[in-house]
């Protein structure tokens, strides 16, 4: 598989007063097209931040990311967000949706951000719904869905671009089990498509359909593995 995306020891530093905190540090990592990469770890091992640094929404202290060989962050900011609306969708935990919209509205609203025509983002919206099984909530609004409808409707959105990478941070953290897997199962059937997935999670669970799986603590890479095999590698180190 070729390469899509290149980080190159990659450093997030925040300050606490006098103390220097690294959230990544001097991070490097390879990501092929069409992978399917769990990022796994505790609260605070810097799970979060490197997906945001890889979509463009938080930029490094030390290193690169490059995508399709170019460096992101040599990009202007107007550049970088016309990049990132193109190029990467999101799924976010708390799945962020516009409460006075309806379904198919919140789903639009990303094409149409990112200069995408009316036309072109009405039908992407509704051939999504279609696929995604909720159809017929397309005039429903946030408030009158289950959560794991809320986050397939948050899941279309982050796809209406057509967009190269889907990031999602802790994808199924308000979900029951049976909406997990449900969710689960749609970004493996996703992957399967040739979506290249990177899902940062706590959670062992969804590491079990991952292609790769990194273990990150205190900001490093400090195991590799393969999906599957999550147990054997992985749970002792989970505290």
């Amino acid at each position: 598989m070729s390469e899509l995306v290149k980080i190159n020891s990659l450093s997030k530093i925040y300050r606490n007063g006098n103390e220097e905190v690294y959230a990544v540090n001097d991070l490097s990592l390879s990501i092929s097209k069409n992978d399917y990469l769990v990022i796994l770890g505790p609260s605070g091992a810097g799970k979060s931040t490197l997906l945001y640094i890889i979509g463009g929404l938080a930029s490094p202290t030390t290193g690169s990311v490059l995508f399709s060989s170019k460096n992101i962050y040599d990009m202007n900011d107007k550049d970088l967000a016309l990049w990132r609306s193109k190029m990467v969708g999101f799924v976010f935990q708390f799945y962020h949706l516009i409460e006075e919209l309806n379904v198919l509205e919140n789903i639009m609203i990303s094409g149409l951000a990112s200069g995408c025509s009316r036309d072109f983002s009405l039908k992407k919206a509704k051939e999504l719904l279609k696929y995604l099984d909720i159809e017929e909530r397309k005039n429903f609004f946030p408030s009158q869905l289950s959560g794991g409808e809320k986050q397939k409707v948050a899941i279309a959105r982050a796809l209406v671009n057509e967009p190269e990478i889907l990031l999602c941070d802790e994808p199924t953290g308000n979900l029951d089990v049976d909406s997990q897997e449900k969710v689960l199962s749609l970004l493996d059937e996703l992957n399967k498509k040739n979506k290249t997935i990177i899902l940062a999670t706590h959670n062992l669970e969804l590491t079990k359909k991952a292609k790769r799986v990194i273990f990150m603590k205190k900001g490093k890479i400090v195991e590799v593995g393969l999906g599957g095999d999550y147990e054997s590698l992985f749970k002792r180190k989970i505290s």
